[in-house]
């Protein structure tokens, strides 16, 4: 399908071409997602093709049911398709063995999740450094004092999950999802537990990584701010892809949904 690609008429040129002129850093070819079977299967994708610049922030906006959250989830590896392909740089997901899976998604992507999914016994310090440990890695200690300067955590490094706020509970978990420099982030609704203040502050360290850092993130937002907040986003409507914009206003993406709607 044929996207629709919408500028805005004020937009920079440079930063309207950051997405295009960017090599994929993950992408989706005919990607098809059933659920059930018969007169009650669903498909949740329905023939998506479509990819994600590296070095950009890429939101991924639709209707509930649109088959957004399934998409950014067969992306990261943490559902398989039905059909079509999932192209991690240039590893081809859906032929990996469960093993060989598994050291993808620790070693090659990060994730940011609404219910920050942080483990409650350990302090913010050890949420962030789990990958690492997990993977058996050493800290780059100077990475690591970057990205906690980064998020403003240093006085917090001691305390468990259950002793920060909400906003500071998703900024160890943006930290967690980068500590071990990802290809990719993925994102899902990660301002959705969030207050406004502490969505933006989120929002704020996401596009920080991006500008900074070159980090390529993957977001899912129902948020027309939190989209904003992207190089691009990429509607999707029944299972498919049905529209783009880029450098994207508020304004611009509710009208944008607000046609899909009809």
């Amino acid at each position: 399908m044929t996207l629709t690609t919408i500028v805005r008429p004020d937009a920079d040129a440079a930063a309207a071409a950051v997405p295009a002129s960017s090599a994929e850093a993950v992408m989706a070819i005919d990607a098809r997602k059933t659920y059930g079977t018969g007169d009650a299967a669903v498909h949740a994708l329905d023939g998506v093709t479509v990819g994600f610049g590296a070095g950009a922030l890429t939101a991924i906006m639709g209707p509930s049911g649109s088959g957004k959250s399934t998409l950014l989830h067969c992306l990261a590896g943490l559902d398989t398709l039905t059909d079509g392909t999932v192209l991690l740089g240039g590893t081809d997901l859906g032929v990996l063995r469960e093993k060989e899976l598994t050291r993808v998604r620790r070693d090659r992507i990060g994730f940011v999740f609404q219910s920050f999914n942080l483990v409650p016994t350990l302090t913010a310090e050890e949420n962030i450094t789990l990958p690492l440990d997990l993977a058996r890695r050493d800290v780059d200690q100077a990475w690591f004092d970057e990205l906690v300067d980064v998020v403003g955590l240093r006085t917090r490094l001691g305390h468990r999950p259950a002793e920060l706020s909400g906003g500071q509970q998703q900024r160890v978990a943006v930290a967690r999802a980068l500590v071990s420099r990802p290809e990719v982030v993925f994102a899902d609704e990660p301002t959705g537990n969030l207050d406004s203040r502490a969505g933006a502050e989120v929002l704020a360290l996401l596009r920080r990584a991006v500008r900074e850092f070159g980090q390529t993130v993957v977001m899912v937002t129902h948020d027309a701010v939190a989209a904003s907040y992207a190089d691009r986003i990429v509607f999707l409507a029944d299972g498919r892809t049905v529209g783009e914009l880029i450098d994207p206003e508020p304004e611009a993406v509710l009208d944008q949904m607000k046609r899909i709607s009809r």
